[in-house]
């Protein structure tokens, strides 16, 4: 898989998670679905995600990049 597609599966669940912890431990999981929704708001601007740093140190590349078999 590609960078943009972990992108939008990782937000996907951090926001259905949080929701769910909203519900059944505190309402302040909320917050945590808002940060996930400003960062998807601002990566739409700048093009730039700070997962991204974490999924390149795991070797997960952009659909532009191309894998090179040495």
């Amino acid at each position: 898989m590609h960078m943009e597609r972990f992108l939008r599966l990782i937000a996907g669940v951090f926001i259905v998670l949080s929701l769910i912890l909203s519900r059944i431990h505190s309402e302040y999981w909320l917050l945590f679905t808002a940060f996930v929704g400003l960062n998807l708001l601002q990566s739409g601007f700048t093009n730039w995600c700070p997962m991204m740093v974490f999924l390149r140190w795991f070797g997960v590349r952009s659909c532009g990049e191309e894998r090179v078999s040495v």
